[in-house]
């Protein structure tokens, strides 16, 4: 199987144009996302608009067997949409699809197993584009990509939860940055959170072997520069359980920056951070809110870890 890992973003902006067609804009999000709510895309989408603008489109795709939705237990009828089979099919040949891993959600049942993370993921996102909008700096609905694959050696992989891509505007200078998002709810133990950091470690200094006598001709190199242009940032975003536990978490994610070897020397090269969401949503990812895993108590937006 051939593994895709993200491409850079067909679309870079604030939000979408007013002009753009929001059927498409509604299925191509769901696409990327696998799922959101209803309150997420208008955030998402249509954040200066009514709530209607949104719900009235998706209700009308809903009619033509394109979306679906699960209700959310204990949410007030909260509706969480989501691409039908037809609905994939159709969003898998749109232009900003291509090269996207794809993982569609298109089952009532598929929803409610994949819904509390999905969704969780789809937070993160939206901490960043609100504070994104909010700064003026470019980051749109397709420059987040979850569940991207990337290989290493002996069939195994490095699934990641998101990839961002986000550009710094800052006057005239334009900085483009990207992320490894891991999103966190404690639902698997400490340790085996931290491990997850060995697993990036592996990923940056994994250089694929060519075969025979190709081996002498092709220059090495590390795997991942098939895709970036720098190893992105490593960011996990936690919640699910109460402050001391979530620190907890954090401080063992140092520890595993500070003792595993490999992982010691990806952080001398690589920024790693730590964040809260709820911190996320309250201030933003550009405040002072990201730990970092590699030394130093103080806490600083996640551009500057």
């Amino acid at each position: 199987m051939t593994l895709t890992p993200a491409t850079e973003p067909a679309y870079a902006g604030h939000t979408p144009r007013p002009g753009e067609r929001l059927p498409h804009q509604l299925l191509a999000a769901l696409a990327q996302h696998r799922m959101a709510t209803t309150s997420q895309l208008h955030a998402l989408l249509r954040p200066d608009a009514t709530r209607q603008s949104i719900s009235a489109p998706l209700n009308k795709l809903r009619r033509h067997h394109l979306v679906d939705y699960t209700v959310l237990p204990q949410s007030n009828r909260t509706r969480a949409w989501y691409l039908t089979s037809e609905g994939a099919r159709l969003a898998r040949d749109f232009p900003e699809m291509r090269g996207r891993p794809p993982y569609p959600v298109t089952s009532a049942t598929a929803a409610s197993l994949k819904t509390p993370h999905t969704l969780t993921v789809v937070r993160a996102h939206l901490a960043f584009a609100t504070d994104a909008r909010r700064r003026g700096d470019e980051h749109g609905h397709l420059d987040w990509t979850p569940e991207v694959a990337h290989p290493l050696s002996d069939g195994e992989k490095v699934i990641t939860d998101a990839v961002l891509h986000y550009t710094l505007i800052r006057g005239e200078q334009r900085t483009k940055l990207r992320a490894f998002i891991e999103v966190d709810r404690a639902t698997m133990g400490s340790e085996r959170l931290a491990t997850k950091l060995i697993e990036y470690a592996r990923l940056w200094a994994y250089e694929p072997q060519a075969p025979g006598r190709q081996r002498a001709r092709q220059p090495a190199g590390a795997a991942w520069l098939r895709w970036y242009p720098v190893f992105p940032r490593v960011l996990f975003v936690l919640t699910g359980a109460s402050r001391y536990v979530l620190q907890h978490r954090i401080s063992d994610l140092q520890a595993m920056a500070a003792q595993h070897p490999l992982v010691a020397a990806l952080a001398r090269d690589v920024p790693l951070g730590a964040a809260v969401l709820e911190d996320l949503e309250a201030h933003g990812p550009s405040a002072d809110v990201w730990t970092p895993l590699a030394g130093g108590e103080d806490q600083c937006p996640w551009y500057a870890l």
